[in-house]
């Protein structure tokens, strides 16, 4: 199949494709004839499984990483479990500061608890006063 059947079938865009391939995510592919690139099922699975890892917020040196350990099956799958190991570190440690976030934003919210001029507004008071 050529990019534009890739990209319609795994649901992504062309460019998102040619990026994966410039980085070397994605199998080199054949050339028709005519010079189109030829993409064929391992092409989709590949892209399954980055899009599978980039939903799971891996970056994409991580991704390649388990590509790299994937095409060893008789390998340990130890670094597998290392790598997701700190993702839900990552994950743990994004948590906290969006709760933290969630914390600030329910303290600056309880500043203004009604209707009034905006000259009153306890919001935007307390906004001002963090840049003096």
């Amino acid at each position: 199949m050529q990019i534009g059947e890739l990209a319609r079938a795994c649901g992504v865009d062309v460019d998102i494709i040619r990026y994966y391939e410039k980085e070397g995510l994605l199998p080199v592919a054949t050339r028709a004839p005519n010079g189109y690139r030829l993409f064929g099922p391992q092409h989709a699975e590949r892209l399954a499984f980055i899009r599978h890892c980039r939903a799971l917020d891996m970056p994409l040196a991580e991704i390649r990483h388990l590509i790299e350990v994937a095409d060893h099956p008789d390998a340990d799958c130890g670094d597998v479990n290392a790598l997701i190991d700190a993702q839900l570190d990552t994950v743990r440690e994004r948590i906290k500061a969006m709760q933290a976030l969630e914390a600030q934003l329910m303290t600056l919210r309880a500043r203004c608890g009604e209707q009034r001029a905006v000259e009153a507004c306890g919001i935007l008071k307390e906004l001002m006063a963090v840049g003096r």
